[in-house]
């Protein structure tokens, strides 16, 4: 056989194990695929701090809300996913020393709640550190009890190829200084195709805590929106089933608070706010305010005199002229008095995100 030919058919051959490779990797992705059940009940885990047994009517309390960004984003950090360089937090250490930080500076704040978002329980991005049993040993002492939902448990990505971002699982923790007495996990619609595998298993979490004197409940939501979609509306119709949920509660006589990482600009005009430009990112749209229905108010941490962002974009490790957003905020029911919604301002040192809080009371 001329030695030409040879060099064909070991081409062609090449080739084809190629495809079978992608092939049979692309199946497994797919396969692997899956989204958590709706309506899956949470079972609270227990921390030692003692506390009374009810939430309290008519007194200041407070809710804190940190997107801990799998503890990989500090200051210098940048992630490819939106536009850096970097796709796994840089060691074990440094995991570690992230959440730590960020916990010292949302336990500074006395909260009473706590929300926390992407936490990973076992990663290759975050060098398969637990870090929802980092967060029960770090807050041991200062909450009750606590609950963790699942909302992303991703096949092994093999991108970007010289360190991938791996296989990967990780959720939602709430913490409480009186006891959570149910908690529910419901799944948000999430966008379909491919983009389903860059993204989330969106859900949220309800929580239902006693309030004294009363035979109704706080029910607390914990949220992560949509963020790597094609179709920023995603978030819209996630929103919409949220507040149908919170509103049921709300006419039902309870007090309904939600908090989290919406992935929406919840200041209605980041560029302006913060004297910073950025491009046009689908999923830092403002929310529409024909979505909110009467009873319930979106609650954006923002002081025009000290505009402080909650969340900035990892393009790049951080500086003043890098384009930030506020994202991060909460949704009250009417019958709770608010008297601050702030945020907690970090610098970006242990995560993407800086915390926010809310000051509040039970009317």
């Amino acid at each position: 056989m001329p030695t030409h030919k040879k060099v064909l058919r070991v081409l062609l051959c090449l080739l084809l194990a190629l495809v079978l490779v992608l092939g049979g990797y692309v199946a497994y992705v797919f396969l692997s695929w899956y989204r958590v059940e709706d309506n899956l009940a949470l079972e609270p885990f227990s921390l030692s701090a003692a506390s009374e047994t009810a939430v309290p009517q008519d007194t200041p309390l407070k809710l804190v809300s940190c997107n801990v960004g799998f503890g990989a984003y500090s200051a210098d950090y940048s992630f490819f996913m939106d536009g850096g360089t970097e796709s796994r937090a840089r060691s074990a250490d440094a995991v570690r020393e992230n959440l730590t930080g960020i916990m010292g500076a949302v336990q500074a704040e006395s909260p009473d709640l706590l929300l926390v978002q992407e936490v990973d329980t076992d990663g290759t991005r975050s060098w398969h550190v637990d870090e929802l049993a980092l967060l029960q040993e770090l807050l041991n002492g200062v909450f009750r009890n606590g609950t963790f939902a699942q909302n992303y448990d991703s096949p092994y990505l093999f991108w970007p190829p010289t360190s991938p971002h791996g296989a990967n699982k990780a959720g939602l923790a709430v913490f409480s200084r009186w006891p959570i007495t149910s908690a529910l996990r419901r799944s948000l619609p999430i966008e379909e195709g491919f983009m389903k595998l860059v993204d989330l298993d969106r859900c949220y979490s309800v929580q239902r805590i006693p309030v004294e004197g009363t035979d109704k409940e706080l029910v607390l939501y914990n949220l992560h929106l949509s963020a790597y979609t094609s179709d920023g509306t995603i978030a819209n119709d996630q929103l919409e089933m949220l507040f149908g949920d919170m509103l049921a509660e709300y006419q039902a006589g309870n007090w309904c608070l939600a908090g989290g990482d919406f992935n929406k600009d919840l200041i209605g005009d980041a560029g302006a706010s913060f004297g910073v430009s950025g491009p046009d990112y689908t999923w830092a749209q403002p929310i529409p305010p024909e979505l909110v229905p009467e009873g319930l108010a979106v609650l954006a941490p923002f002081d025009p005199e000290n505009p402080v962002p909650s969340c900035r974009n990892a393009d790049r490790p951080y500086g003043p002229d890098d384009f930030c957003v506020t994202v991060d905020g909460f949704i009250a029911s009417d019958n709770i008095a608010v008297t601050d919604v702030s945020v907690i301002d970090t610098g970006f040192q242990w995560s993407d995100h800086n915390p926010v809080s809310l000051v509040f009371s039970l009317s």
